[in-house]
């Protein structure tokens, strides 16, 4: 069975969004916001960058949303000091969650099938990616359904 996050993952997917985006849209919808400028720019990081050699979408569309919620967006903001710590946090996870495939890029994930994401392999990743995710921000005093305000 999916959960509501799982449904929506498969959603987004059918509608033609990649790992990274979903991992935007999902942050986006638990804020209660929309940035289509931001779910467009998210599409930069597809398929390993674009060409199956680059880190998987998930991870990088994972340490996207890290640096929404504690990134410097403006220029009287000053980063978050913890940010650096989450995202190795993240990286940690992520290097342990993909040693079965042989490494954290795309290529590797997908048996070097780029381009159709296998729903068994990038949807478990997704979804427990994201956990990951929300459980590094509640870590960190972050809670996942506020975000950052701008300043």
């Amino acid at each position: 069975m999916f959960d509501e996050n799982g449904l929506a993952m498969m959603e987004m997917a059918g509608k033609g969004y990649c790992c990274s985006q979903i991992m935007v849209l999902l942050a986006l919808a638990e804020m209660g916001r929309e940035d289509p400028d931001l779910v467009r720019a998210a599409a930069g990081l597809c398929n390993g960058l674009g060409d199956c050699s680059g880190p998987c979408g998930v991870y990088t569309g994972a340490s996207l949303v890290l640096g929404l919620y504690a990134g410097k967006g403006t220029d009287v903001e000053e980063m978050d000091e913890r940010l650096p710590l989450m995202l190795e946090a993240l990286r940690d996870w992520f290097v342990s969650a993909t040693t079965q495939y042989g490494g954290t890029t795309c290529g590797a994930i997908l048996d070097g099938e780029c381009g159709q994401p296998d729903q068994a392999k990038c949807g478990g990743l997704l979804s427990s990616a994201y956990a990951q995710v929300r459980q590094i921000l509640a870590d960190n005093g972050l809670d996942p359904s506020r975000g950052r305000e701008s300043a």
